[in-house]
């Protein structure tokens, strides 16, 4: 965590590739359906979301000693870089190069997170349903001042009807077919 603490600019987002590709494919902590879970909880409980998902595959690993040197490890990088860029940037903050860095920087940071969007848009719109899902969800978010959070609350309760729902009619296809 610490690695991937030190490495990473741009927040949570950012840090979704580097997760994956440390932590799924290269170490085989979890797979990329677990960190769409971690992730999933880390969205909608309180915290950043890089030290949720630390903090989850710390415990998922350690228990509860993993929880915290993995909540540490992911946080302390940054604790350190920032303490050492707020005391020298007072001195740098309008030296051209430093701007031009922090530009470069922040474009770096929205490929990294557009390059996650489209690996986990793949993994996770499966059927036409997750499609006309995503496309909604999208287009609510991106277009409208609707919260985040009532988004996700909505969604929820629409698949946990639509799960009732196909459970009761799996039901009586497999009763149905058991009477013929």
């Amino acid at each position: 965590m610490f690695k991937i603490g030190i490495t990473t600019f741009g927040g949570g987002y950012a840090m979704i590739a580097v997760f994956d590709k440390e932590l799924g494919e290269r170490k085989k902590w979890i797979d990329q359906e677990e960190l769409l879970d971690y992730l999933a909880i880390s969205q909608i409980t309180p915290g950043v979301i890089a030290v949720n998902v630390a903090t989850f595959v710390g415990r998922k690993k350690a228990g509860i000693l993993g929880a915290v040197f993995g909540t540490l490890g992911v946080v302390t990088p940054s604790l350190i870089i920032i303490t050492i860029i707020a005391a020298l940037l007072t001195n740098f903050a309008g030296n051209e190069y430093v701007m031009h860095a922090f530009a470069g920087i922040r474009i770096c940071v929205c490929v990294l997170i557009i390059n996650a969007t489209i690996r986990f848009i793949k993994q996770t719109v499966v059927d036409v349903l997750t499609l006309a899902t995503f496309l909604c969800v999208f287009l609510v978010a991106a277009f409208t001042r609707v919260s985040t959070v009532y988004i996700v609350l909505f969604i929820i309760l629409v698949s946990i009807v639509f799960t009732i729902i196909k459970g009761i009619s799996d039901k009586k296809k497999h009763d149905g077919g058991a009477k013929c």
